[in-house]
Order: C-alpha cells, then structure tokens, then sequence
C-alpha cells in the first residue's frame, strides 16, 4: 500500500529531528512538531482507506 510507505518515510525523516531534539536542539523540536502532524495526517489516510476497502459491498 502506498499510503503506508509513505507513513513509513515520513518516520524515517522524522527520526534525525527527534535526536537533535533528544540533544537538547530546541529548533529540531519545532521541526519535530511539525513532522508528527505530518505522520498523523498520513495515519488517519490510511485509516480512512482502510475502512473504505472494508466497508465496500462485497460482490456475489
């Protein structure tokens, strides 16, 4: 599924920010911030689609 790869990069991205953060780089926080909304974003997409596959009609 594409939207997961996606989700799965956008962590991936994410992880050098959290470092920083985790070093005390308050800027990479913000960064850090903003790539969540991002990651979450993506989650509730695949959440919707999810949902959409399962709630489809099946055919007979």
């Amino acid at each position: 599924m594409e939207a997961f790869e996606k989700l799965k990069k956008l962590i991936a991205d994410a992880e050098e920010d959290v470092l920083k953060f985790d070093g005390g780089n308050k800027a990479a926080g913000t960064r850090v911030r903003k790539s969540m909304q991002d990651i979450k974003a993506a989650a509730q997409e695949i959440r919707e689609k999810v949902l959409e596959v399962r709630d489809a009609p099946k055919p007979s």
